[in-house]
């Protein structure tokens, strides 16, 4: 199957990699030198089972593609120029695999076919140009964003449960949505705005700092009739804080490395959905001050 990963950073070079393993046929959309570097020497896999270099496709150019299906891994505030080149293209469906909500409405405004939704755990660290690593094994999940069966979920099963991937497509993704973004909300807001590891949530103020943001997350996702209690999202955020202590969130890395953040599709999410909520009061105290810290410090340095 040919599959095309747009967004060749660490998570899609990582995914890619292991697709092209897996037997299909890959395409990164990436940016140089690493896409020159993929084209000559192809990609160094780095995986606890052992090393593989592969020879995907690669190209800066995302427009005029066509495969079967396309995993779309960028940043969230690149989702627009995503949409906007793949619309150019012919797919039979495109896939988000990307941090914070809102990105799939982005994505079916312009795509001409079924658009899934996907979390994905797996660890990924791009060393530098053709060589990426596997942190950590973990699983990809995708499913329709509206929950229930997709249009075409073989599609989906076939690309990457036969595709060297630890993966299922499930029927619960709106669920599994609200989940991710509530530990997104606890783990990468609060660690860039800490300067911390994820370990560094497991007690003390920046704990409860973590803890009431998914609380406020969980609040506003059963205001939009999907089920999450305040005790499961409290409970993921402290599963991902404990096994991933030592980790950098990938927002810590943005803020360290002076880039523009996630925060928008993020703390920024549950605070405009909270506003939508009109037959009740659901206050998001901790991530409206996250949203707008985080903000004000991107407006400093000319991010946004």
């Amino acid at each position: 199957m040919r599959i095309v990963v747009y967004g060749a950073g660490s998570l899609g070079s990582l995914l890619g990699g292991l697709l092209q393993t897996g037997g299909h046929d890959v395409v990164l959309v990436g940016r140089d030198p690493h896409v020159t570097t993929v084209r000559s020497d192809g990609l160094r896999v780095e995986t606890p089972d052992g090393t593989e270099t592969v020879h995907p496709d690669a190209t800066t150019d995302g427009a005029d593609l066509t495969a079967e299906l396309a995993l779309v891994t960028v940043k969230a505030f690149d989702t627009d120029t995503a949409a906007a080149d793949l619309a150019t293209g012919t797919f039979d469906a495109v896939c988000s695999l990307q941090n914070g909500m809102g990105n799939e409405a982005t994505l079916a405004a312009e795509v001409d076919c079924p658009v899934y939704a996907g979390t994905v755990t797996y660890g990924a660290i791009l060393h530098k140009a053709g060589r990426v690593e596997c942190t950590g094994v973990g699983e990809v999940v995708v499913g329709s964003p509206e929950g229930g069966a997709g249009p075409v979920d073989d599609l989906l099963e076939r690309a990457l449960v036969g595709g060297n991937l630890a993966a299922a497509v499930v029927d619960d993704m709106p669920r599994r949505l609200w989940e991710k973004l509530a530990v997104n909300a606890g783990i990468n807001t609060v660690t860039a705005l800490t300067r911390s590891e994820n370990g560094a949530l497991l007690d003390g103020t920046a704990s409860g700092l973590a803890r009431d943001a998914a609380r406020e997350t969980a609040r506003v996702a059963r205001g939009h009739d999907v089920s999450l209690s305040n005790r499961e999202a409290v409970a993921a955020v402290e599963s991902v804080a404990e096994t991933t202590a030592a980790n950098t969130s990938s927002m810590l890395q943005d803020v360290e490395s002076g880039r523009r953040t996630e925060v928008d599709a993020i703390t920024g999410y549950v605070v405009d959905r909270a506003g939508e909520i009109r037959d009740a009061d659901v206050a998001v105290p901790v991530c409206e001050t996250t949203t707008r810290l985080l903000r004000a410090w991107e407006e400093a340095r000319g991010l946004r």
